[in-house]
């Protein structure tokens, strides 16, 4: 019995120093990369100048055509992320205020964010290697029920998000294969789906009347002189619950409502995401209505 006992546990000790060592390595990895997403874009990098910088999920990134803003002489860069939530979005921009950035304007997409204060556990996941070693990030994940694990369990993260940051992850990222999510200055073109599902139901989703990532965001805005410019995007024609857009202005008077401003099914590759050709005719819009000057 006492030698299965020493045998356990020098296979538990020889475990934890095998997982100390692997989440030393990964980390290393993550601390030098800065070229395959956004986030890590962010994070290792430091005093950047922008004229506009777009926040928001797919609904951003899919909607802003950043280069017409860059010909038009305005030094633009979309941070949209797809799939990822308000809770992201203010985490980006901790990380942008942390590395001293300069940002005269930010476009926030908010629309259907605006409904929940979650995580999107697939972006979140590109965030976790930087735990222990961005204050920012150890905040902002402190009050999620998974955090004690994240951040004191070794390699526990690498392997709760395998798929994300795992082994294929980490070799992808050594040998700096590129990704597309930087090109295009961030902006991600759909084109035009024949058989696309033209019909939405968002019936059942309603904004929460004081979203505490939105509040963050607008107060990081007021700190920094940042001028906040909250959007939401337009939706097909044929989406049901579109009252909900009324919502969010009637809790939100500031936010300003493009939903309808682009309608017709041939501008759209789904019916929540607009094609190349009306995300262009959406941002002639956007530039037309606040940088015509």
């Amino acid at each position: 019995m006492k030698k299965f006992l020493l045998f356990t546990l020098k296979i538990l000790v020889l475990t934890i120093l095998t997982a100390v060592v692997l989440d030393l390595l990964y980390t290393a990895v993550y601390l030098q990369s800065n070229k395959r997403e956004k986030i890590d874009y962010v994070y290792n990098s430091k005093g950047r100048n922008y004229d506009v910088i777009f926040l928001g999920s797919s609904r951003a990134n899919n909607h802003f055509v950043a280069q017409m803003f860059e010909d038009k002489g305005l030094k633009t860069f979309n941070y949209g992320i797809s799939g990822s939530h308000l809770f992201e979005s203010a985490l980006l921009l901790k990380l942008m205020e942390e590395r001293h950035y300069k940002i005269k304007n930010l476009i926030l997409e908010v629309d259907l964010n605006l409904s929940n204060e979650s995580r999107s556990d697939g972006i979140t996941a590109k965030v976790v290697p930087y735990i222990h070693h961005s204050e920012i990030v150890k905040q902002h994940l402190s009050n999620e029920k998974d955090f004690n694990l994240l951040y004191y369990m070794p390699f526990y993260r690498y392997i709760t998000f395998d798929s994300r940051i795992g082994f294929r992850e980490i070799y992808n990222t050594l040998i700096q294969k590129r990704t597309n999510n930087l090109d295009n200055l961030g902006f991600y073109a759909l084109g035009k789906k024949p058989n696309a599902n033209m019909k939405n139901n968002i019936i059942k989703l309603n904004p929460l009347p004081h979203n505490k990532y939105y509040e963050q965001i607008k107060q990081i805005c007021r700190d920094n002189k940042i001028n906040l410019i909250a959007v939401m995007t337009p939706m097909c024609e044929k989406t049901k619950g579109i009252n909900y857009f009324e919502k969010v202005k009637a809790l939100y008077p500031e936010i300003h409502n493009y939903e309808n401003v682009v309608i017709e099914d041939k501008y759209f590759s789904s019916c929540g995401h607009m094609n190349n050709a009306g995300a262009r005719l959406f941002t002639a819009r956007i530039l037309k209505d606040f940088f015509n000057k």
